[in-house]
């Protein structure tokens, strides 16, 4: 069976869903790419039996055909040629695959495309579309406070809840805490699924930033989500997730108003001088100004920097991990950022002042014990 193919059309496809592809992967088959023709269309499958990528393209061939083609050789021989028609001839009786070109000709020894694992049949699934760029920024937001330990498993991704018209991403590690709420979106009922960390770093770097609508369905095992040509299938973390909404500060605390790019330069300075096992920085806030200091002991390195700012509470030092605030600072936008911070023993809550229309962005991060040092 063959059937030709823009040459650059197929790479950009393949390297869509390359990124589910594992390099050490039990089986040898999720080493491939499943091609599945059928008449004009070629849909291309890679999986590794908890995530699953799925692409169709248009192509000018008949016929059917289903085989399992080695990934890694197939990518690096469409990388380097120019853009061209090609035709790829697929076996169905030797899984054989030739690839002819306009100088050339090359053979690559498939395997049986029915061994390829199927998709997980989804039952009683529920539904809900959202913008793209809305569902970005919902995972760009949480991804980088969820948690590595695979012992407190919940916490190894981004729990989505759908409640009335909101959609809210969270992510925690237990020293740090996102919440991300999506407004504006027609949820079917409430409910909250635990979507891997794997699955998400893939949608961050496919979905497109423009408001194209991505379609969720879910049920009790998957969420699917899809948009354009691409769909994204993963099993679901089957794990109760903490209680978040207890850890977080009824009562608001003292504001603390920042110019956000100000606070992040200066946090990035002095946390080169902070210690390499705690990275502790000190907030120290009287009236209207704010003194940063850190130091490393092990080598006497010491940072002091003073900022101005805006502060409606008490006098108070207070101590963070200086890596934990740079990466919720770089994740925020907005030209302003609000800390409300209530004593030293107790999390500190950063907000944008201004935040788009429907979404409400908060962070959340514990603090540290203050060591005795001064600057």
């Amino acid at each position: 069976m063959k059937f030709i193919v823009s040459s650059s059309a197929l790479l950009r496809q393949l390297q869509a869903v390359q990124g589910v592809i594992q390099t050490n992967n039990v089986l040898p088959i999720l080493d491939h790419y499943l091609f599945e023709v059928d008449g004009r269309q070629l849909t291309i499958c890679t999986t590794d039996l908890n995530t699953t990528m799925r692409t169709r393209l248009a192509v000018e061939g008949n016929g059917q055909a289903k085989v399992a083609v080695p990934g890694k050789i197939l990518l690096e021989t469409l990388k380097t040629l120019p853009d061209q028609p090609i035709s790829l001839a697929l076996d169905p009786k030797t899984f054989a695959v030739e690839l002819h070109t306009d100088k050339g000709k090359f053979k690559l020894s498939g395997e049986n495309g029915e061994e390829f694992p199927t998709l997980p049949e989804m039952t009683g699934n529920q539904q809900f579309e959202l913008p793209s760029d809305a569902l970005l920024t919902g995972i760009s937001n949480t991804l980088f406070a969820v948690g590595t330990d695979e012992l407190r498993l919940a916490m190894t991704g981004v729990k989505m809840e759908c409640a009335g018209d909101t959609l809210s991403f969270v992510a925690t590690d237990a020293h740090k805490l996102v919440l991300h709420k999506q407004g504006g979106i027609e949820v079917p009922a409430s409910a909250g699924f635990i979507v891997p960390r794997k699955a998400l770093n893939l949608l961050k770097s496919t979905l497109p930033g423009d408001t194209s609508p991505v379609k969720v369905s879910y049920n009790n095992t998957h969420v699917v989500f899809a948009f354009g040509d691409l769909e994204l299938t993963c099993r679901l973390i089957d794990q109760k997730y903490p209680d978040y909404q207890a850890v977080i500060p009824k009562d608001g605390g003292s504001r603390l108003l920042l110019r956000r790019t100000e606070f992040l330069s200066s946090l990035r300075r002095i946390s080169i001088y902070s210690s390499k096992s705690t990275y502790q920085v000190r907030l120290s806030i009287k009236g209207n100004e704010l003194q940063l200091s850190a130091e490393d002991p092990d080598f006497s390195n010491q940072a002091l920097e003073t900022l101005a700012c805006e502060y409606n509470g008490p006098d108070m030092e207070i101590g963070f991990n200086a890596r934990f605030l740079v990466e919720m600072l770089s994740t925020l936008s907005g030209d302003e950022v609000q800390f409300e911070l209530s004593s030293s023993s107790r999390p500190g809550v950063l907000r944008p002042v201004h935040q788009e229309d429907q979404e409400d962005t908060l962070m959340l991060l514990m603090p540290v014990m203050l060591s005795d040092y001064r600057a």
